[in-house]
């Protein structure tokens, strides 16, 4: 029996999530739904094409295989899609995307410019927020169509995973620490962090509370600037994102890999409604395009 197109989209997003839990998530479907459309896959084709292990999955080389087919399949879906979509000089519309200014400065400009090559007829508005709370907001109130954001967010939202990045510890030169460095290793180290009641310092809290560590707070601000200062000056450590953090930093401070490695997931929220085109060829795009950050060494 030939694959549908939703368990090909259902593999496809097994492969790039290396998970079935986070699979199921990206396509909105339950994870017990997902889980019988591979293995009915896997039985119609009469080959395995996942090997499971702990809470994760491998592609077999019969699976990769199926999948290198099912993205030239599902490309060409999305091609026919597209047609309609405003390619030319003389048609034109608009998307509003919103994001932080950390995703904005990483991977939204980028993102952005490379779709817009791609769809000239399209203008993308892209807004920077300080608080993924702001983002929600502006979905929820439909002034915004799509939001760039860190995952997870409020359960209302659809969300459609993208990559991993590398959380990483960021200190002052000569500081007497491991690399990488242990989790347990934060409690008592002077830091820097958001102010206290804003969402990313709520999460961090939560964090912390669940490694069972207890940093010092040495700086406690929400400007970005202020926490490169505070590292290069010497008042504590921080935790940001690797790919942020060798631009603003360069050699002025001591980058370390937590063990085990700390990814965050990224991706693109929208609110329950149905989306424009030009949302789901943003969408599709981000979803080719984005790379999957891996934890450096």
């Amino acid at each position: 029996m030939t694959p549908t197109l939703a368990q090909l989209r259902y593999l496809v997003a097994v492969a790039d999530c290396r998970s079935i839990t986070g699979a199921a998530a990206s396509v909105f479907v339950a994870q017990s739904a997902l889980s019988r459309a591979v293995q009915a896959m896997e039985r119609d084709l009469g080959v395995e094409l996942l090997a499971r292990r702990g809470r994760g999955v491998d592609l077999t080389p019969e699976g990769a295989r199926v999948v290198r087919l099912a993205r030239t399949v599902l490309n060409a879906v999305e091609a026919i899609d597209d047609i309609g979509i405003p390619h030319g000089k003389d048609a034109h519309t608009t998307l509003s995307v919103v994001t932080t200014p950390t995703l904005a400065l990483d991977l939204a400009t980028d993102l952005v410019a490379d779709f817009t090559e791609r769809y000239p007829g399209i203008e993308v508005r892209l807004q920077q927020y300080d608080s993924r709370e702001t983002l929600v907001q502006e979905l929820m109130q439909a002034r915004a169509e799509l939001a760039l954001v860190d995952l997870p967010v409020d359960k209302e939202l659809s969300t459609h995973h993208i990559q991993e990045r590398e959380v990483v510890l960021i200190s002052p030169i000569g500081s007497r620490l491991p690399h990488p460095v242990p989790f347990r290793m934060l409690d008592g180290l002077p830091m820097v962090l958001p102010t206290p009641g804003t969402g990313r310092r709520t999460e961090m809290e939560a964090m912390f509370s669940c490694l069972g560590v207890r940093p010092v707070p040495s700086l406690e601000v929400d400007e970005r600037l202020a926490w490169v200062t505070g590292v290069t000056d010497g008042r504590g450590s921080l935790i940001w994102y690797r790919d942020v953090v060798a631009r603003a930093f360069g050699s002025r401070a001591e980058i370390r890999s937590f063990t085990p490695p700390l990814l965050r997931p990224v991706g693109i929220a929208h609110a329950r409604r149905p989306l424009s085109r030009a949302a789901r060829a943003f969408i599709a795009h981000a979803g080719r395009k984005a790379p999957v950050r891996e934890p450096l060494r």
